[in-house]
């Protein structure tokens, strides 16, 4: 379990777009989907994915994210620069404010978040909608032994006392990632296809 810590940073703005939270434990693969994603709806100018603020440097690797110390963090943290923000990891996440404006014009986020955080999500944007990346015990074990950070047996022990679910009340379609990137990538992206094609509608 991580030692989430959910934060609100201000309310959110009347939304007429729509929020999509990525969610799902680690190793399942969440940055690699929505890169994939990315790419195949790079031409949508309704779709936006967001840029977290992270306190890890820029340069850790994962996915494309704003680094900064947790100073600055707080300190953008209490002018308001965040919409959503929380702590998992020993880290601090927040999801810039700019995003409100365009879902104001009706554009579709995009956004990688937390089951701890969902809950604020909820709050922050009147239309919330998650998308839930599993994969089998067996594939995130080995994704994340290739990580080096923890031995196989430390990991299945960790997967055995987690839960795959969200709980709570919200929209959820979960996709299962333990196979090919390219199904799992176009499942997500069919998702979002499908998405686009209602807020056109």
């Amino acid at each position: 379990m991580s030692d989430s810590t959910p934060q609100r940073s201000h309310p959110g703005a009347k939304s007429h777009g729509v929020m999509i939270v990525v969610v799902g434990p680690s190793g399942a693969g969440k940055d690699t989907l929505m890169e994939f994603a990315a790419a195949r709806l790079s031409d949508c100018s309704l779709v936006h994915f967001a840029r977290r603020v992270i306190t890890r440097s820029s340069d850790a690797g994962g996915e494309n994210h704003d680094g900064v110390s947790q100073e600055e963090f707080d300190r953008r943290q209490k002018a308001g620069d965040f919409c959503v923000s929380w702590q998992a990891h020993g880290l601090s996440y927040g999801i810039p404010a700019s995003v409100e404006d365009r879902l104001e014009q009706g554009e579709i986020v995009i956004a990688n978040g937390s089951r701890s955080a969902l809950a604020n999500f909820k709050a922050a944007f009147p239309v919330l909608k998650v998308i839930n990346i599993v994969a089998t015990p067996d594939v995130l074990a080995a994704r994340l032994e290739s990580r080096g950070r923890e031995s196989r047996e430390e990991i299945l022990r960790r997967l055995q006392r987690s839960s795959l679910e969200v709980s709570g009340d919200f929209d959820v379609t979960t996709i299962d990632n333990s196979g090919s990137l390219e199904h799992s990538g176009k499942a997500l992206a069919d998702l979002l296809e499908e998405q686009i094609s209602r807020c056109n509608s």
